[in-house]
């Protein structure tokens, strides 16, 4: 039996300094993260060599790159080890290596006919989930049989996953309010008719009603550029809560499944040195990274796909 290809989509990240610049280009060659039209390269070469000097600040404070690659394709070892023999999994970055048309090459390489692409953002956004997307049908289209999970924000493990994770922070820190922050988007791509904002609240809700929490809120975190962007403000909200009396507050980064700058700097240390001089003591919850609960639902929510199961996801948007 021919083994069925697993592509993990992701984002990726620069592996080293010398990354950063050339991966900024990427990110901001891509229409769907800003729309500059016929001068799209120009643009891009222009905000890549502007803001290249800023960001390789920001990766040197947590080690000089991402990890975003390592750990990502840590989770495909450990995925692949649980699906088994009959299948192959591998990592498709769409702005760094591995690049997915250099993935899809290894699938031809090894006889691969079907693939089933599962999208690592678990709420879906046209701006990267539809982007990663796009690029892998680009290039897997008459190559190959695939299918596409694009999202699975509400699946139970997933869920679990990030309850286990709260309760291990409760058990080493005591209780206290929790803030999920996360990635915003442009105000003008929600009122578009993006389905981010909501798939984020039905992940926080499901999360909220399984643990039962009582002191909660959901924040954005990441912007840049001169756009208004989705409220409230992962920096209000800390305000908001200095203010309201609150002192400890568990930080879980809903919208990410992997450690990387998002997480190690803006959180860990822009926000956290906010938080101090604001009188709260800021708490990360652990990344979900490569926990066994997290392995565990990306098992069970590509088998489901593929068993048509009653958390089956395997689908395409229009």
């Amino acid at each position: 039996m021919d083994k069925i290809g697993v592509l993990l989509l992701n984002m990726g990240g620069p592996d080293n300094l010398k990354a950063v610049r050339p991966f900024l280009y990427n990110l901001f060659k891509d229409p769907y993260i800003a729309n500059f039209g016929i001068i799209q390269k120009p643009m891009a070469w222009l905000i890549s060599t502007l803001r290249s000097g800023k960001i390789e600040k920001a990766y040197k404070k947590i080690g000089g790159k991402s990890p975003l690659k390592e750990i990502t394709l840590k989770q495909a070892e450990l995925f692949e080890r649980e699906l088994g023999k009959e299948f192959s999994v591998k990592v498709g970055m769409n702005y760094w290596y591995p690049f997915i048309s250099q993935s899809l090459k290894e699938f031809e390489k090894e006889g691969v006919k079907i693939i089933i692409a599962l999208s690592l953002y678990p709420q879906y956004c046209r701006a990267t989930s539809g982007s990663a997307i796009e690029a892998f049908k680009r290039y897997a289209e008459g190559k190959f049989e695939y299918s596409i999970i694009d999202s699975w924000c509400e699946h139970p493990l997933f869920i679990d996953a990030w309850c286990e994770n709260i309760k291990e922070a409760f058990n080493a820190h005591g209780e206290g309010f929790v803030l999920f922050s996360a990635h915003g988007i442009p105000m003008s791509l929600h009122e578009s008719g993006d389905p981010y904002v909501a798939e984020v609240e039905k992940t926080v809700h499901a999360i909220v009603k399984n643990l039962s929490l009582s002191h909660w809120r959901i924040s954005y975190q990441s912007r840049t550029g001169p756009v208004k962007w989705v409220e409230p403000s992962t920096e209000k909200a800390l305000h908001d809560l200095s203010r309201e009396g609150f002192d400890k507050i568990f930080v879980v980064p809903v919208s990410f499944v992997s450690d990387h700058i998002e997480t190690l700097f803006e959180i860990d240390i822009v926000y956290k040195k906010m938080a101090s001089s604001l009188g709260l003591n800021l708490l990360r919850v652990q990344s979900l990274n490569t926990s066994k609960k997290f392995i565990d639902a990306l098992k069970a929510i590509v088998l489901e796909s593929i068993n048509g199961g009653k958390h089956a996801l395997w689908r395409e948007r229009n």
